[in-house]
Parts: structure tokens; sequence; C-alpha cells
């Protein structure tokens, strides 16, 4: 999986050496409490361990999930996808792409989920791809805004994704220039 840069910060594959930055993420209720219907904090670094390895399986010339790393420390902020969102039971029809992210407690406010999310899809563009959304728990107002930042475009609330519903965003790709 390919590392793509911005201009604070980094999108690159995850690491086994990353176990103890996704088990303080991950473990930490207030970070996945957005994360689907299922979401629940890790208990286990081997959980760490055996999710690393999934990010790290998933190989595709355009898709990924990266750690988000500060350039200039390399200090971890957090984790960006690029995917096929997964559909809801009883969903047929091929899966949109979805952006998604969550950053660490002591990252969020910073801009960094807005220029992550601009570099990958920036990426993405180039390498072909033509339109992505992100499924959005409506309470989830700090990611709403991200949305809204990249120039996506809110669409009706959704049960098609997660099987839960969730609020859409838009975006045809390449995009029009954020205001970062």
């Amino acid at each position: 999986m390919r590392t793509v840069t911005g201009p604070r910060v980094e999108l690159r594959p995850w690491r086994a050496t990353d176990e103890d930055f996704l088990f303080d993420l991950e473990s930490r209720w207030e970070t996945v409490r957005y994360l689907g219907p299922a979401a629940r904090p890790m208990v286990s670094r081997s959980e760490a361990r055996a999710s690393i390895a999934r990010r790290r399986a998933l190989r595709h010339p355009i898709h990924g999930i990266w750690l988000i790393v500060d350039r200039a420390t390399q200090h971890p902020l957090g984790n960006l996808l690029l995917k096929p969102v997964r559909l809801s039971s009883g969903v047929a029809g091929p899966a949109p792409v979805e952006v998604g992210w969550h950053l660490h407690p002591d990252a969020q406010g910073a801009g960094y989920a807005t220029e992550a999310a601009v570099t990958i899809l920036d990426d993405a563009a180039t390498r072909g791809l033509k339109h992505v959304i992100a499924v959005v728990d409506p309470r989830n107002e700090a990611s709403r805004r991200v949305c809204r930042r990249i120039g996506m475009v809110q669409g009706p609330t959704s049960e098609a994704y997660y099987d839960e519903c969730s609020q859409v965003f838009n975006l045809d790709l390449p995009r029009e220039p954020a205001a970062l």
C-alpha cells in the first residue's frame, strides 16, 4: 500500500509497531462511539494486532486504510480509510467507495482529518476514482463539518449502510478545491 503526503500529514500503511497507538486510539469510547452499531472499545492489544493485520491485508491501487501521522514529528494522529462501504443486510448492488476517519482525542480540532481526507481524495482522483461517499452518524457534528469543508454534499439519511440510519455525503472527483 502506498504512502501519500499532504502539507502537514503523511498517510502511511499501518505497521506492527503501531499496535500501542492503535490500542490507545480504539480503546477509548469517545473515539469509537460513531463507528457503527457494533462499535465497542478495544480491550486488548491482541485486538489491535489483529486489526492492523486486516488493515494491511487490503491491497488495492486506490483503496486502503492508513495511519495518519504528523509529517514533521512522525507522531501518529489517527486512521483514514478509503474503501467500499459495507452495505446493510438486504441491500444489493455495487458498494460505493467510502472515505472515513477517526483521530486520537489529542489530535482532534486541528484540521488533520480535513487535510488527510483532501490528501487521499486528490490522490485517488489521479488514480481514476470518480465518486466517494462519507457515511456519518447524524450525531457526529465534527465529521459532518469535515465533510462540508472538503466539498461534500449532504444527502438524505439512509439505512443502506452498516445496518443503521446514517447521514450520507457525496462528492464527485476530481473535487473543487476546498478551503483548508
